[in-house]
């Protein structure tokens, strides 16, 4: 007769035959009893099949005893059985308790490393830091900073940022040079396809400008930083339109003019951007958003427009005024829904503009993948 493998775990045909055995019964006999096939038996009693549920109830039903009994000799053998899971899933269930590494991966930002040891060091890499423990929001790590302040897919995104621009090679910093391409943007704000040349004016005064697609609920729309002594700006354009690339850039400029991120990563999110009491945002921050605001839309002029037409803004007078000012309607529709908070006015005039930085700015993301130099 044959008999189940019999090994640390014993598979639970063993116990099945040292019953019938025990009985003075057969297979055949068993077989008959439950009302199943001879095989059936057999094949458990050879280790070759398990213990259903409803084969656990008729055993119990036959022997006397808890169908529990067999369900559980059933799952001690499985586990014992089945195949260890890969080694890297511990590392990758803790990293994804904190930060979308399946997107990260997906993006390309990370490879889709099955080796423990080579997960751990590319993420390493990755954060900037000599061991996993050292990476904000892990759980268990052991150094606090100041990025436990923001939410792990801004920290992601901004070590994104950080890693093309490492990449980047512009000319030495000059203040003068980005306040003088700031005054040739001011003439640019009537044409989007203007837009098209806004890296290259960044390019020459010193600046790294870089436009990488925000993640999943990171709703970061810009950061300034400094590396190797110059400024870096950082864009997602969360709001593909022509009213929120320049509020935002123009924003991050003056965070550079001013010397702003040399310390820190100033990280702008869509609190700041569209802090309606400026009083709930730093001075740093309400000063970059007064000169945005003045760049797209002299200030004195917007007052005078909002207080004659507030609360009607007609088609006819948005583009009027635009005219007169030497902007793109969208600028002033933008401006119109900060001041109202109503962000359904006027969207026609908010035109996208993606597709005119595609060719001169350096873009990860919507199906770009940058090469990394860690």
């Amino acid at each position: 007769m044959s008999h189940a493998y019999e090994g640390p775990v014993d598979h639970p045909g063993t116990y099945l035959l040292e019953e019938i055995e025990a009985r003075g019964w057969n297979q055949r006999d068993l077989a008959y009893i439950l009302g199943v096939s001879e095989r059936t038996i057999s094949q458990i009693i050879s280790g070759k099949s398990g213990i259903s549920a409803d084969m656990a109830k008729a055993l119990a039903s036959a022997f006397e005893v808890s169908p529990d009994l067999f369900l559980s000799m059933q799952n001690d053998y499985d586990l014992w059985a089945a195949g260890d899971p890969e080694a890297s899933v511990k590392t990758r269930a803790r990293v994804s308790a904190s930060y979308p590494l399946r997107e990260m991966v997906r993006r390309g930002w990370l490879l889709d490393e099955r080796d423990p040891t080579l997960m751990e060091l590319q993420l390493s890499r990755f954060f900037g830091v000599e061991t996993l423990d050292r990476v904000p929001h892990l759980r268990h790590a052991a150094k606090k900073t100041h990025y436990e302040d923001a939410p792990a897919q801004q920290i992601a995104w901004l070590f994104r940022v950080r890693q093309v621009a490492a990449g980047m090679s512009v000319p030495r910093y000059s203040k003068a040079g980005l306040e003088k391409a700031v005054r040739e943007m001011r003439t640019m704000l009537r044409s989007p396809e203007d837009i098209g040349r806004v890296p290259r004016l960044l390019q020459d005064a010193g600046v790294r400008f870089i436009v990488v697609e925000g993640l999943s609920g990171g709703k970061i729309d810009g950061v300034c930083f400094w590396t190797d002594n110059q400024p870096v700006i950082g864009m997602t354009l969360r709001f593909d339109r022509i009213d929120n690339f320049w509020f935002v850039l123009r924003h991050e400029i003056e965070h550079v003019l001013q010397g702003d991120g040399r310390e820190r990563e100033i990280i702008d999110t869509e609190d700041v951007i569209n802090a309606s009491d400026a009083a709930s945002i730093s001075v740093e921050e309400r000063r970059a958003n007064e000169a945005a605001a003045a760049f797209c839309v002299p200030l004195d002029q917007m007052d005078s427009f909002f207080k004659r037409k507030y609360p009607y803004f007609h088609k006819a007078d948005v583009e009027g005024f635009a005219e007169r000012i030497g902007v793109h309607p969208g600028l002033v529709a933008g401006q119109i829904q900060r001041r109202v908070q109503r962000y359904n006015l006027l969207r026609d005039y908010l035109v996208r503009v993606r597709e005119y930085l595609t060719e001169n700015a350096t873009i990860d993301g919507w199906g770009v993948t940058l090469p990394s130099v860690a």
